[in-house]
């Protein structure tokens, strides 16, 4: 992506039952987000750093019309997730704003530009790696903890909806960052992707330790398709590129496994699998029957496909976003977005195994 994880390839959901009255003003369950730039709605913005989307044209479709520093034209999936969920946008964990009831709807600690490695997006200097937004979470139901008690803080974090979202910046921004990456050097490709899934495993681990028992966890999606690495390292007429595909193709299916075997360990299933890899290849190769005009293309960019850079305002912008597959070099659009929230929610067992969210929330209301 500058700092994508682009396209989300495997999601793995743990989803939780919230009914926690007085918890927030609705009634419903509290919503966590962790990752990168494909799920953070503004993080960045407080940070010393040049993984920002607060300038125009970002937010150019957002309700205020303002960018808020999420990489969309409009909403991002967890936005639409809370829609679905018929609860508010869980706020940024550093906005000023979130305290007193706020707090109960949850928060969204992702920071884009990060990875599963500490190294990965080095070159944004101040963001918040996993680390550091597992130890916000852990800080956050202290904060919690003093307004409605210790027991209440750790019924809302079990019953709360967890989404995490990393992984593919430790490909473009790590591995394939530039020839001869310390990362590529050190590993050849399957023995990096084994060593990702090992220290994936430990923050989901850390993750459930902390009290998540719903969680939506990402793997990589077509990351040789998106706009900036058809312009950077496509192949002839506008194919994807190889060894990123390569990369996500290795890294998904041990990404599966690696969840069941932790499933196993705990003794259900608390992560649900979604492929969202295939969510985006459908409207990836065939953007028409989405009505998407181009899937190659990104809205706002400059370069060949749009490709290269970030969207500023002196990039090209198009004129009608819901025709673009992506909207910047990395990040899917709002529309784009749409489309990948539906199958989490009512996606067959093709996209959802072994069941989807909607079903999940029936079963959880129900227990």
């Amino acid at each position: 992506m500058a700092f994508p994880s682009l396209t989300f390839g495997i999601v793995l959901l743990f989803v939780g039952v919230i009914v926690l009255p007085g918890a927030n003003a609705k009634g419903s369950r509290a919503f966590f987000v962790f990752g990168d730039s494909l799920v953070d709605s503004g993080n960045n913005n407080y940070l010393a750093t040049t993984a920002r989307a607060d300038s125009p044209p970002y937010g150019i479709d957002f309700p205020t019309r303002r960018p808020t520093g999420r990489f969309s034209n409009g909403l991002n999936i967890p936005d639409l997730i809370s829609q679905r969920l018929g609860a508010e946008s869980a706020l940024p964990y550093l906005s000023p704003q979130l305290r007193g009831n706020k707090l109960l709807v949850g928060a969204n600690f992702a920071s884009a530009g990060i990875g599963i490695l500490n190294d990965t997006g080095s070159q944004f200097l101040n963001i918040i790696r996993m680390y550091r937004q597992l130890e916000y979470f852990q800080e956050y139901q202290q904060r919690v903890a003093s307004r409605i008690g210790v027991a209440r803080t750790r019924r809302l974090v079990n019953e709360a909806l967890v989404l995490i979202t990393v992984g593919g910046n430790d490909f473009v921004n790590n591995y394939y960052l530039m020839p001869y990456s310390a990362r590529s050097t050190q590993y050849s490709l399957p023995d990096y992707v084994k060593f990702l899934i090992v220290e994936f495993r430990k923050l989901l681990q850390r993750l459930y330790d902390l009290g998540a028992r719903r969680v939506i966890v990402t793997g990589t999606g077509p990351l040789g398709c998106v706009p900036a690495e058809l312009a950077m390292r496509g192949g002839r007429n506008g194919g994807c590129s190889a060894e990123l595909q390569r990369a996500a193709t290795l890294y998904n299916p041990q990404l599966q496994h690696m969840i069941q075997g932790l499933n196993k360990k705990i003794g259900r299933d608390v992560f649900i699998a979604a492929n969202t890899a295939l969510m985006h290849n459908d409207f990836i190769s065939n953007p028409r029957a989405y009505g998407f005009t181009t899937s190659k293309i990104a809205c706002c960019g400059q370069g060949p496909y749009n490709g290269i850079g970030l969207c500023t305002p002196l990039s090209n912008l198009c004129p009608e976003r819901n025709l673009y597959a992506f909207w910047d070099p990395f990040h899917p659009s709002e529309k784009a977005n749409k489309l990948i929230v539906e199958q989490i929610m009512s996606g067959s067992k093709r996209y959802m195994n072994p069941m989807n969210l909607s079903t999940i929330l029936a079963l959880d209301v129900s227990t």
